[in-house]
């Protein structure tokens, strides 16, 4: 017998259990074993091992796949090292980055190159069907077209098309090959700045190297992104792009269409149907996908032949992963692309200040856009008003709703922006001050109007609005607060001429609503955009013009040394939607502090002011990028056994931790209960990342011994919560 060690989906350490097989299996190759009398799918880690264990008590290795591709070595050596930097167990780790088909227990097929079908010369010289017969007509006068097409396209025009290609390809009248690799010219003419990073970039080919590319929103980073694949695509080599949203991806993939077209792609995010996601990750596996485009989980697609990874809007928080696995896909991905000996493009107009900090120390090379694309382009002019003592109107102050009236009445597209879905944040009492709370979170609930809910945004528990108040009674309930579904109504009521499309997550949650938008917005169907964060993002809209910013004060004074940062990059974000064509972009920011320097740097559009600024804040304390930190957390149903728990595990680890690093005493999380738990945690600093990670192996250790089924822990590495 020969023993091997499989990867399980289980909280084991190492996730490695041991089973035997007759004859040695290849590493990477997927399996089914028994595990507590449960079938389970496994994958093969290691061969010819010597178990440590009574060889009576190992398990056979049940089923094996035979005709499936092994994941290769460059994958299981990205996942090893995930699962150790980010102190995971490893089995979890594995199937975290498989897609839903590779995790059942059933064979999965392997994806074919598409073929393509023409009439060949004896078929061109045979008579067509007869005329009568007019799906078969139709099919044949296509296939006897310039152009070859696939089966799909064919059985779109006879739904019994592959019988009767069988058929003619029997008699001889059909050539038949695959797709071969055409990339059309650019159309786009860059300008200096934009050829200077082009070049510097494709001279980096078949070497690692990280690029920063700074660019002013509107800058055109996306036809640098382009112009380094295409050189990477003619050499038959495989482009990883991974955006933050997957919003953002309908208005890119209509921008790879026009540039790529005939380029097999590869799409894989949360949306994307299971059978396709495994279909598209298996094609990336084989190298038939040349350009794979995904949201965070992408960056752990096998990839045979990979020559540049991008990683657009780098900055941005949705790179990390917040439960169970909390990865960062942008760091993996620099590690992917050492690995693979390739470069590295990480693009922003907000770069975080990790990356700044090593882009300006030359641990990254800094590529800067400073002027925008298009021709006639101009940043945007931005506005602080200071609204502490103005009389509002459902959050607009009057000099915001005329600028909205003047711009829609001259044509021009506005965006009205706040980080608020719903009617309003909270349900309030003004008889007894009972405000309405989630029973599971500590968390208002926020009012939906139109569906007459209450809702928390962090576990989803909804109940209808009560009639009255449960303390005292009152009927007579308000809501306080803006939410952007009360905005909503405010602009319709206002300008009730006006075409208005409110966009949040509860407006776009099914598959296709983004991509209906762009296309109202393409067909000028809409004049005024309300939304959140989700449209402060990378988006392109030609005609839009005018920004309005409401409660732009929400995060100024959190606790969070982070804070600061994100508000900056969400309001430089927001700004940059305005003006990127011909036509000038105005920005209208509300405030209720005006001289807060966080605001002075978006005025002025000045992220390197910024930066500086907050590096100089952070250094002192040794915060990022100048330490290195990590979360320990802890939950259960009372803060208080929370709390005991982690000081407990700190009490017996204290004294086997590096003198450099700072353990700090249990503290309760800043949204304390969450989804009827409550949460502590433990901050961990360092300056020296080694030693840090050497503490967190200590207590990971010491964590797995003091198993407490009523207590559930985590590790975060490089947390992005406090």
């Amino acid at each position: 017998m020969i023993y091997h060690h499989i990867a399980l989906n289980t909280p084991l350490a190492n996730g490695l259990l041991t089973y035997h097989y007759p004859r040695a299996l290849p590493v990477g190759s997927r399996v089914g074993v028994s595990l507590r009398g449960k079938k389970m799918v496994g994958m093969v880690w290691a061969n010819d091992v010597q178990p440590d264990i009574d060889h009576q008590k190992i398990l056979p290795i049940q089923t094996v796949w035979e005709e499936e591709l092994c994941l290769p070595n460059a994958w299981r050596e990205l996942l090893a090292f995930t699962a150790r930097y980010y102190h995971y167990p490893l089995g979890q780790t594995v199937f975290t980055a498989l897609p839903q088909g590779l995790k059942e227990d059933k064979a999965v097929k392997l994806p074919q190159l598409p073929v393509y079908y023409q009439l060949s010369e004896t078929g061109k010289a045979h008579p067509p069907p007869p005329a009568r017969f007019v799906k078969q007509a139709a099919l044949w006068q296509a296939l006897a077209g310039e152009s070859a097409l696939d089966l799909t396209a064919l059985k779109n025009i006879h739904h019994q098309a592959a019988q009767y290609l069988a058929e003619w390809q029997q008699q001889g009248w059909l050539n038949t090959h695959t797709a071969k690799l055409e990339l059309a010219p650019a159309t786009h003419v860059l300008n200096a700045e934009q050829q200077h990073a082009t070049q510097a970039i494709q001279a980096a080919l078949h070497t690692f190297q990280p690029f920063l590319l700074y660019g002013i929103t509107g800058s055109g980073k996306t036809e640098v992104y382009f112009e380094a694949m295409a050189q990477v695509l003619a050499q038959g080599k495989q482009v990883l792009f991974l955006l933050p949203e997957i919003n953002l991806t309908p208005q890119l993939l209509k921008r790879v269409a026009s540039r790529f077209a005939n380029v097999p792609t590869a799409v894989l995010h949360s949306q994307t149907a299971a059978g396709k996601r495994t279909q598209d990750y298996m094609r990336a596996l084989l190298g038939q996908a040349k350009l794979i485009i995904g949201t965070r989980l992408a960056v752990f697609t096998p990839l045979p032949d990979v020559g540049l990874i991008v990683v657009d809007e780098e900055h941005d928080s949705s790179f990390k992963q917040d439960n169970e696995l909390r990865y960062h896909a942008r760091d993996l991905a620099i590690w992917r692309a050492k690995q693979s000996a390739c470069p590295i493009v990480l693009g922003s107009a907000t770069p975080s200040l990790e990356t700044w900090h090593k882009a300006q120390s030359g641990v990254y090379r800094l590529l800067s856009l400073t002027e925008r694309a298009h021709l006639h382009a101009q940043p945007p002019q931005v506005e602080i008003v200071n609204v502490s003592r103005v009389q509002l109107d459902n959050g607009f102050s009057p000099p915001a709703l005329q600028l909205l009236k003047a711009n829609y009445q001259q044509g021009g597209m506005s965006l009205v922006y706040l980080n608020r879905r719903g009617f309003a944040p909270a349900l309030f009492c003004s008889d007894c001050g009972h405000i309405f709370g989630c029973p599971n979170c500590s968390a208002k609930m926020v009012l939906h109007q139109r569906v007459r809910q209450l809702r928390c945004h962090h576990c989803d528990y909804r109940q209808t609005v009560p009639y009255a108040c449960p303390d005292c009674g009152n009927p007579d309930l308000t809501a306080i607060g803006q939410g952007t579904q009360r905005v909503e109504e405010t602009l319709r009521a206002y300008l009730p001429q006006a075409q208005i499309a409110r966009v949040d997550r509860d407006s776009t949650a099914h598959q296709h609503d983004w991509a209906n938008l762009y296309q109202r917005i393409a067909q000028h169907e809409i004049d005024i955009l309300i939304g959140t964060q989700m449209l402060a993002k990378g988006h392109d809209f030609a005609r839009l013009n005018l920004v309005i910013v409401l409660n732009a004060d929400g995060s100024l004074y959190s606790s969070d040394f982070r804070a600061p940062e994100r508000l900056f990059a969400e309001l430089m974000q927001v700004s940059g939607r305005a003006g990127r064509a011909d036509k000038a972009g105005r920005v209208l920011i509300q405030t209720q502090l005006p001289h807060h320097p966080v605001l002075a740097a978006v005025q002025a559009q000045d992220y390197r002011l910024f930066a500086q600024q907050q590096l100089a804040e952070r250094a002192p304390f040794f915060l990022p990028p100048y330490g290195f930190q990590a979360a320990i957390r802890a939950d259960a149903l009372n803060i208080d056994d929370a709390i005991q728990f982690l000081n407990d595990i700190k009490a017996v680890t204290e004294a086997w931790i590096p003198a450099g690093v700072s353990v700090w005493g249990a503290v309760p999380m800043l949204m304390v209960r969450l989804a009827e738990r409550e949460r502590a945690q433990v901050f961990l600093e360092s300056a020296s990342r080694k030693d840090l990670h050497h503490a967190l192996s200590l207590w990971q250790q010491v964590l797995q011994n003091h198993r407490d089924g009523k207590i559930r822990w985590s590790i975060d590495v490089d947390p992005m919560e406090m």
